[in-house]
């Protein structure tokens, strides 16, 4: 089987319908009372720190990391949590908390403004935080539409316990594409993987030293990566990558994974190409540059519906549990 490998970047490179990835994995010291690090900044370029300074970012964050507000139009966020938490606040006023395995999948359509920080909860521990965020595209007849997100708590997210014939451990995570018969939560209805053709699948996969897993063939035509961030070495049908580097691979034949002497680590993403022409400025992504132009105007205009909180990085109360309030009031909690 060809494999194609490159070394992973800064976001990650994808491929349609995927347009970014982003692996954060922060170190993030004692909280102070006020969720941010109980550490000295000097330093850091506040307001746009990617250093990973001590093991940790600020981002875009001044007192708690994070990201405040900030819009997007065209396409999809997917924020898939494995440590920490993460609150959501948004222009139609909206807001929620998750984290823990907890996933977020948020459709920006037609425009929306949110903010995502990253608060220190623990005041006598560290506060490691570790997520994925990737963007999925929306194909043109989608772009405009109104924005909606659903939450993926961690209970509702199918996790498979695999032993192979030797007793090792291969731990799938499946936040879509369905495996043996179970399928994930349905993404929101206007994306681009609740169409069928699209066969779209997210997929962590956790792998014991030595373990063996074969992903299971999909249809021709696919678009298929494996992201290897965490181990020594992954063997792929033959061929042996290197930890921080991505394959991709043909999506028609089942796939063999074997890892290395290390616990192996890494995230699949698959789905039929759009197809369709993009154009990407920062936030907003569309298919001509005059959408881009008129996308600018909107939010100058609207405020893609304005921001009804007093920070532009508003968080939770410490004690504050999971939750989620969706447009219009109604709440969900974890089961």
């Amino acid at each position: 089987m060809k494999v194609d490998i490159q070394a992973l970047g800064m976001p990650w490179q994808t491929r349609d319908p995927f347009i970014f990835c982003v692996h954060h994995l922060d170190d993030y010291p004692k909280g102070s009372p006020t969720m941010g690090p109980v550490a000295s900044l000097a330093g850091r370029q506040m307001g746009s720190d990617f250093s990973g300074r001590d093991g940790w970012s600020m981002y875009h964050g001044r007192d708690v990391p994070g990201f405040p507000k900030h819009p997007h139009r065209g396409f999809e966020t997917i924020t898939v949590t494995r440590q920490g938490c993460i609150d959501h606040s948004d222009s139609l006023g909206a807001t929620a908390r998750y984290g823990e395995g907890d996933v977020q999948w948020m459709t920006a359509g037609k425009g929306i403004v949110h903010s995502e920080m990253f608060p220190l909860r623990e005041q006598q521990a560290g506060n490691p935080t570790e997520l994925f965020q990737l963007w999925m595209n929306l194909p043109a007849k989608s772009k405009l539409v109104d924005p909606h997100f659903t939450m993926f708590w961690k209970d509702d997210v199918p996790v498979h316990h695999i032993d192979d014939e030797a007793g090792t451990r291969v731990v799938l995570t499946t936040i879509a594409g369905a495996y043996g018969g179970v399928s994930p939560p349905a993404p929101p209805p206007e994306s681009w993987a609740s169409e069928t053709l699209a066969d779209t699948a997210i997929w962590t996969i956790d792998l014991d030293p030595g373990a063996r897993f074969v992903v299971p063939a999909a249809a021709a035509g696919l678009n298929r990566t494996l992201y290897f961030y965490r181990g020594d070495v992954l063997d792929i049908a033959g061929t042996l990558l290197s930890p921080n580097h991505s394959a991709n691979v043909t999506s028609e034949r089942a796939l063999s994974l074997v890892a290395g002497k290390t616990p192996c680590q890494l995230l699949m993403l698959q789905g039929r190409p759009i197809g369709e022409p993009k154009v990407q400025h920062g936030p907003f992504v569309m298919n001509t540059r005059e959408e881009i132009r008129q996308a600018f105007r909107d939010y100058q205009q609207s405020g893609f519906g304005g921001w009804p909180w007093r920070r532009d990085d508003p968080v939770h109360p410490r004690e504050q549990g999971r939750f989620a309030q969706h447009p219009g009031g109604r709440k969900e909690q974890p089961s």
